[in-house]
């Protein structure tokens, strides 16, 4: 019976935090059209966070001395380049697309396998990666001629390569001779360590002292209806941030990592239907279909990637990605450090 209430309350936690992920590029979006910069965007999501993490980051202060490769990796990479380039990329082009994109991380991750580290691959990963790639075909329509911009289509790839670079640091740097020698560190303590180090590298690259701060006093349009600025970006702080990395971690503890894996994959779904009805973003017929097998060859490759040796690990998709989070996977006991998310 308590085996069976933690895993319905993990797959609700879960479902918290897909929702809360998928629903920043949709809060962010309104304040990119009211005047504010994407990076601008960008630093008040991750500084307002890092703000609210500070008492955790001082709990787990040990990091700093233990694991600074790592928190400097998730912090450039999972946190500040993820969210600068997705933040960059819904200015030009919809919510739910630039998120699909995202979804190639599995895919580019699975390339850097086989073509840099020269492990072998699963058929089953290859075939993912195809249907990913043939998804987004369809996302983009490409029999259309691109008629995406193209720009922004790149930096919803540059999204996901961040994500990738992320896994990459992790599985290299974080790996000391063995598990056993090192005790994974807490997911937690490295989220709030990611963001004090993803707020101070975007406060140089934005310099938000040029930011125009007059724009979080007026309103934000939201499909003709005026909502307040403060309002969406208290959205994207407390919500699609702490709300959804905290409630990311503790899902993944209760849950095994192949559930939590298929509940990481709805954040795009999720996100695709919250700017179709509050953004009035609509997508076709094709592009839903493309859409879903995205999801599932990202799946697929996810779950069908060989497992690093040892060490805090990155293993899954980037999910608008913050889009799901760095969590602990049940099957290793005291848990690894697993994924960050999309968005």
């Amino acid at each position: 019976m308590q085996v069976s209430q933690g895993r319905s309350v993990g797959l609700g936690l879960a479902l918290v935090s897909a929702f809360a992920f998928g629903g920043s590029g949709v809060a962010a979006k309104p304040l990119i059209e009211a005047g504010l910069d994407p990076l601008h965007v960008v630093w008040l999501r991750v500084a307002g966070a890092a703000l609210v993490m500070l008492p955790v980051a001082w709990r787990h202060r040990n990091l700093v001395r233990e694991r600074p490769v790592l928190l400097a990796g998730f912090g450039l990479f999972a946190v500040a380049g993820v969210q600068a380039f997705y933040f960059a990329s819904i200015s030009r082009i919809p919510v739910g697309v630039a998120l699909l994109v995202e979804y190639l991380a599995p895919a580019l991750v699975l390339g850097w396998v086989r073509f840099v580290q020269r492990r072998p691959v699963t058929r089953a990963a290859a075939v993912g990666v195809v249907l990913a790639a043939g998804g987004l075909a369809c996302v983009v329509e490409v029999w259309a001629g691109l008629t995406f911009d193209a720009v922004g289509l790149l930096l919803a790839l540059g999204a996901a390569c961040c994500q990738v670079g992320y896994f990459v640091l992790s599985d290299q740097g974080a790996g000391h001779g063995g598990a056993s020698e090192a005790e994974p560190p807490h997911p937690v303590g490295v989220i709030a360590y990611g963001l004090l180090v993803g707020a101070a590298v975007l406060t140089v690259v934005a310099r938000p002292w040029g930011m125009d701060w007059a724009v979080l006093g007026a309103s934000a349009t939201m499909d003709g209806r005026e909502v307040p600025a403060w309002l969406l970006l208290g959205w994207i702080v407390l919500l699609a941030t702490v709300l959804a990395y905290v409630t990311g971690v503790v899902s993944v503890r209760l849950l095994s990592p192949q559930v939590a894996g298929v509940v990481a994959c709805l954040e795009a779904v999720i996100a695709t239907v919250l700017a179709w009805f509050l953004l009035g973003e609509h997508l076709s017929a094709p592009q839903l279909v493309g859409g879903c097998v995205v999801l599932i060859g990202a799946f697929i490759a996810q779950s069908s990637a060989p497992k690093p040796p040892s060490g805090p690990v990155a293993s899954g998709v980037g999910g608008p990605a913050l889009e799901a989070a760095a969590v602990y996977e049940p099957a290793g006991g005291e848990g690894e450090l697993s994924r960050p998310p999309a968005s």
